[in-house]
């Protein structure tokens, strides 16, 4: 069989896509522009489709067809990376995407405990909001994305790890601090703090949902961090479902952590790749270790916080 593209061909078309432009794609190769279009028209005549449209000011951008196939390029990429690697001593790359409000609390220690069982492999961590790892994953630059179940498109194949319950964070001292559990009519009485991140402001607002006054948002905030301090500070209460061990924000002010009544659904953490990725050792060595990393007691969600502990 006669393959009609060569990997050159292919290293010039993620270099267009991954820097935007031909020129900055002939620099990053040591070639030249005509070479670069070239490469680029040669593709289009073999695909029978236009792979990037030139848009002013703006530069190179994939068309719908072009994101689909270069997913499927930069696979092919590392799977042949990997059948050419010559042999056990070449290492083994992953790309591990991470939701911004997960990735801190799990994804360190997880990626360092892979890599002492898996010594010969190297992983780049990335971070991001549910969006932009739902599109890395189409585009291919990840290989496996660790986020909460909001949302997925079925595309994708969901590996279910663990059960994150959702909770109140409030100062110490807060009239309520003391309670065993606390109902969402309680809640919406106090003005609320949220992680404003798309699907997870929707979720946490959902829990309110039934309160019979209007929900008041106070502030809102992409770092967890930064909700738990002005939690601590007295600006409203805080809703999450990210444990995080500790009681104490970045000033030293402390936090209450109070589980919700009713039994809420709660986040689902999960760990989502293309249906093709999966082929490569790594990456099901990868998979199999998260899995055995959430199902361990002393690392499942809910063993990692308390009432007292800050999440």
């Amino acid at each position: 069989m006669n393959i009609p593209l060569n990997f050159r061909q292919v290293e010039v078309l993620l270099a267009v896509a991954d820097t935007g432009s031909t020129a900055a794609a002939s620099r990053a190769l040591n070639t030249s522009q005509p070479a670069v279009s070239l490469a680029i028209s040669r593709c289009e005549e073999v695909f029978g489709q236009k792979l990037f449209i030139r848009i002013p000011g703006r530069g190179m951008e994939l068309t719908p067809f072009g994101q689909h196939k270069l997913a499927q390029l930069r696979e092919l990429e590392k799977q042949a990376r990997w059948v050419l690697s010559g042999g056990e001593g070449t290492p083994e790359f992953l790309h591990l995407g991470v939701f911004s409000t997960l990735g801190p609390r799990h994804a360190p220690q997880l990626v360092r405990d892979f890599l002492k069982a898996h010594p010969n492999t190297e992983v780049r961590i990335l971070e991001g909001d549910l969006q932009t790892l739902f599109d890395w994953l189409s585009e291919g630059r990840i290989d496996l994305a660790l986020l909460y179940d909001f949302g997925i498109p079925s595309d994708f194949v969901i590996r279910p790890l663990a059960a994150a319950e959702p909770y109140a964070l409030l100062p110490q001292g807060h009239r309520l601090a003391g309670r065993s559990s606390l109902h969402g009519e309680e809640l919406a009485q106090e003005p609320v703090i949220l992680v404003n991140l798309p699907h997870s402001r929707s979720y946490f607002l959902s829990l309110l949902q039934n309160a019979s006054v209007p929900v008041r948002v106070a502030h809102e905030t992409g770092s967890i961090e930064m909700l738990r301090s002005m939690v601590a500070n007295g600006f409203g209460i805080g809703l999450l479902a990210t444990d995080l061990p500790g009681d104490t924000c970045y000033d030293g002010s402390p936090v209450v952590r109070v589980p919700l009544a009713g039994h809420p659904p709660p986040h689902r953490i999960a760990i989502a790749h293309r249906g093709a990725t999966l082929r490569r050792p790594v990456i099901q060595a990868f998979t199999a270790f998260t899995e055995a990393y959430f199902s361990s007691p002393t690392r499942a969600p809910s063993a990692c916080g308390s009432k007292s502990a800050a999440s």
